[in-house]
This record gives C-alpha cells, structure tokens and sequence, in this order.
C-alpha cells in the first residue's frame, strides 16, 4: 500500500513539475517541439509509413508465414524463436525501430508466437537502419562516412548477441508442446502460404484500408512520444536535472578513461538518440574513437523515446516489458565494447594512414554518399509523402465512419 501511494505521488509530483516547466520555459519548449515535429514529419513518417503498409500486407497474404517455415531450421536452434522472427528481424534492421515490436505484437495477436517467444523476439529485434546510423549520424553529425561502418558492424553484432543471450531465456511449456523438427521444405512453405491466404477474409482492398489504418495510427502515437520526449529533454537541461545526473556519470566514464564532459551527451542520449549523438560529436575534448563508444551505446540503447514507443506497442498484448528493457541495457554495453574492439581493425584500417582521427573526409563533401543523398531527398520529400497519407487515412476512417 505504501509502494503505491508512493508511486501515485512521484508521478503526481513529475507531471505538476512537467506543467510548471512548460509555463517557466514556453520558448524552449515550442522549440523543441518543433524540432521533435520536423524529425517526425520529414524522416520517421515517411520512411516508416511503407514498411508498415507493406508488413500488414504481408502477414495477410500468408507470405510471412511462407518465410517462417522456411527460416524455421534457423531461427529456432540460434535464439529459440519461430521462423516467422527471420522476418520480424529483417524488416527492424531496414525500417529501423519500432518496426521489430509492432511486427512482433502483430505475430503474437495472431498467435504464431508464444508470450515467452514474443519477449524473446522483441528483445533483439529493434534496432536503427542504416540510412540512420550513415545518413544522420556518421554523415550529418561526424562529417565521416567511415565511421558509419564501425558504428553499423558494432550495432548489429550487439544485437545478435543480445538474441543469442535472450534464448536462455524463459521457459515456456506451451512452446515445447508446439516446437518440433522441422526441416528446410519449399512445398511445406508453399502450402502454408496457400492456407494462410484462404483463412484471409476479408477482401483486398479491405486489407489494404486496414494496413493503411493500422500504420497511421502507430506513427501518430509515435510522433507524439518523439515531440514529448524532446521536449522533456530540453527541460531537463534548463532545470539542470541533466547537468545533475551528469556528476553521477563523470565518475563512471573517468574510471573508464573517458572525458567528463561526454557525461552531458550521454545523459541526453539516454532520452533521445538523436540529441544524445548530435550532442556528443560536438566534444571537442573527447577522440574520436571516445565518440564512437558513446554514439555506440546511444544507438543500442535507444532512448526512453523509443522505449516508451515499444511499451505502448507491446502494452496491446500480453507482451512484457522488462525483458525488452533488459535487453537494451545489454545492448547498449555489448555495442560499445564491439566499437572499442573493432575501431583499430574496421575503422583505422578503412581510414587512411595519413589522415587525423577528427578530421572529414573531403570526398564525402565532394562526392557526396548513398546514404547523406537518400537522407536528403526523404527530408525534401518527406512532408509530402506524410500529407498525402493522412489525407489518405482521414478519407479512409471518414468512409468506414459513414458506412456504420
């Protein structure tokens, strides 16, 4: 009873403390909002809005399904999870998070997965995309597009080891009734496929509606944890709560050899990546190798932003959260050891050997790079592509509304 009283008043007091921010910083926090906004309207909306549409189309056809059976003899003996994980874990490395958990509850509400499998899956499943880690962070805050290469490898080699590590975990009776040997079969795909397909009732543009629905729906809940989390953070710093919890981090990174004035970024990327890793490629104090470590355990991390995101995703189903927060901890430290590990081997050896750790690649800035162009045009087209898609979404919801 008086855990819970407790709770009520901590969260009582953090929401009055939010409001009286609000009122005392109204500039700051409008600007941070618009920024929140901007990253919203131009890169995650338009980028995310395709996978989700094309996943849902997916799972209804039974194609998903289909790479199940076939990924089966791999995915279950690696982490102990269904076949139907090789897809959820492909389409999170591309799209980028949260795309793992809206995929993983997706599967778990139709029930190919089990709860223990779900957590399991959820767990290494998120992650950033490339056009992120290269386009944003390695070209947009770096200026080096090598560096994008070492903070990719050490990302997804924490991730896998996170699935690896997450197979030991739980111990689900109801997973040991369904699992059995199954072997690499094209024609037990195929019929799979074709069953699947027949169970799907409803019509084609019916399902596409649904996607279509279903997609907006996520990426507006995410748009506001984005343009809320960017907003706490920017409080944050201005009622020096982060310059506080700040002390507590110098003492960790000196006695891990790194400068004191990462512990700022550091505190702010544990809230959101994208201002944590911008922050922490301004320290001139700190080598570039010191900045790679950091920027690595951001980006594993993800940020309560994401966290809370993934919480609100999972929260639909009987998926639990601890696990997944577990494992971006382990994420985080797994991927920071791989960036210190692999700096000498990946990133000195792409580099050149006359050329200083800090300094930019002039043929990035000539020639340009895949991933600063693509950034670019969605940041162009970006708006657009989201405009479109709610007039879309409203027509749609407007249609379903008048036929009831």
């Amino acid at each position: 009873m008086f855990r819970s009283r407790l709770k009520t008043v901590v969260l009582a007091l953090s929401v009055t403390l939010m409001a009286i921010s609000l009122i005392a910083f109204p500039q700051e926090s409008v600007d941070a909002s618009i920024r929140g906004l901007d990253m919203w309207w131009e890169i995650v909306f338009p980028s995310l809005l395709p996978f989700f549409i094309v996943s849902e189309m997916l799972i209804g056809f039974g194609v998903v399904k289909f790479i199940g059976v076939l990924l089966e003899p791999l995915m279950r003996p690696l982490f102990k999870v269904p076949g139907v994980g090789g897809f959820v874990w492909a389409m999170g490395m591309a799209s980028g998070y949260p795309s793992g958990a809206k995929l993983t509850a997706r599967l778990r509400q139709e029930g190919q997965l089990t709860k223990i499998e779900a957590e399991r899956l959820v767990s290494f499943t998120n992650c950033s995309n490339p056009l992120f880690i290269f386009g944003a962070v390695s070209i947009g805050f770096f200026g080096n597009a090598k560096l994008g290469f070492l903070l990719a490898l050490a990302h997804y080699l924490g991730n896998i080891t996170v699935g690896l590590i997450m197979r030991f975990y739980g111990n689900d009776t109801e997973e040991k009734k369904r699992t059995k040997e199954q072997k690499f079969s094209i024609t037990l795909a195929l019929r799979e496929l074709h069953r699947t397909r027949l169970k799907e009732q409803r019509p084609l543009g019916r399902m596409l509606g649904d996607a279509v629905m279903s997609s907006v729906q996520t990426l507006l809940m995410i748009g506001g944890f984005i343009i809320l989390f960017s907003v706490i953070n920017k409080l944050l710093f201005h009622l020096h709560i982060t310059a506080f919890l700040g002390q507590f981090v110098e003492f960790i990174l000196v006695s891990l050899h790194l400068p004191d004035v990462l512990s700022i970024p550091y505190i702010s990327g544990l809230f959101e990546i994208t201002l944590g890793s911008q922050l922490t490629s301004q320290v001139q104090e700190a080598t570039l190798m010191q900045q790679a470590v950091i920027t690595s355990f951001i980006l594993a991390f993800s940020g309560f932003s994401v966290q809370a995101q993934v919480a609100s995703i999972t929260s639909q189903t009987d998926i639990a959260f601890k696990p997944f927060f577990i494992a971006r901890i382990m994420h985080g430290f797994f991927a920071a050891i791989y960036a210190f590990l692999l700096w000498g081997t990946v990133y000195e050896g792409l580099a050149k050997s006359d050329q200083p750790s800090n300094a930019i690649p002039v043929s990035v800035l000539e020639t340009g790079s895949w991933a600063l162009n693509t950034y670019s045009y969605l940041a162009q087209i970006g708006p657009l592509v989201t405009i479109v898609s709610l007039v879309i979404y409203i027509f749609v919801y407007t249609r379903r509304l008048n036929v009831k």
